[in-house]
């Protein structure tokens, strides 16, 4: 939508550009992130933690941006819509950054010990994530609730590894107490990647809501089961990795 106010257009057009730029590091801060602890690499795992400080000086330029715009602009309607939501999806974005760096430093611990199987899920899961967060800024970019509504969805596939892992780590755990303490902290770094798969699922919320004004209809089923999780539990942990056999998975 153009406006009369030519001054309006490159307003909002130099937003979308500091979230596609917050989106881009988001996602290339998440895959250092991986690639530093498949490497057990603490240096490269510093260098990630350190790239966070620019997303988050992003953030508060798009907050600012929006103040001026609101305070110069008035927006009603569809523009105060649009708006509002890109404040939220700048948040989303600086949470997600975070999680990339709460990854990065648990390697200096994990580089200290023998790896461990199980491990071997992360990047899968870092990948599917990582799909999700490009995806939604792509429907951002070209306001497509139907792409976006897609990365919705797809956030079962995130959670059925989660779910996967979890199970695998506990029994892990259970037969080589040796390995508690690593098992430990890949568990709190696949929640990480699983909760950069929720924002990413929000963020789609919120581009669907600014584009169509009304939020989406249909309830995501709950995909973390970990709170019911039980080492002893009959259903098997390959039967949860598979999106198609997860009680979660879209029909």
């Amino acid at each position: 939508m153009r406006h009369t106010v030519q001054a309006y257009d490159q307003e909002l057009n130099h937003l979308q550009a500091i979230l596609t730029q917050m989106g881009g590091l988001a996602e290339q801060e998440l895959a250092k992130a991986i690639e530093a602890l498949s490497a057990r690499d603490p240096e490269a795992a510093a260098l990630v933690i350190a790239m966070d400080k620019k997303l988050d000086a992003l953030e508060l330029e798009a907050d600012d941006h929006v103040i001026q715009m609101i305070a110069r602009r008035s927006p009603v309607a569809d523009d105060l819509r649009d708006i509002v939501s890109a404040l939220k999806i700048a948040s989303m974005l600086e949470r997600i950054g975070d999680f990339a760096k709460n990854i990065a430093k648990r390697v200096t611990v994990i580089s200290e010990a023998a790896p461990v199987k199980p491990a071997l899920t992360i990047p899968r899961m870092a990948q599917e994530a990582q799909t999700m967060v490009r995806e939604v800024l792509e429907a951002y970019v070209e306001r497509d609730t139907a792409k976006a509504v897609k990365v919705w969805r797809s956030d079962d596939r995130v959670d059925a590894l989660y779910n996967s892992l979890f199970r695998e780590l506990l029994t892990y755990m259970m037969e080589s107490p040796s390995s508690i303490t690593q098992s430990t902290h890949l568990l709190f770094i696949a929640k990480n990647i699983e909760r950069i798969g929720d924002q990413a699922t929000n963020i789609a919320e919120v581009i669907y809501f600014a584009v169509e004004g009304k939020a989406l209809e249909d309830t995501r089923p709950k995909g973390d089961m970990t709170s019911f999780a039980s080492v002893g539990d009959s259903e098997s942990p390959s039967a949860v990795a598979d999106p198609e056999h997860s009680k979660d998975s879209p029909q």
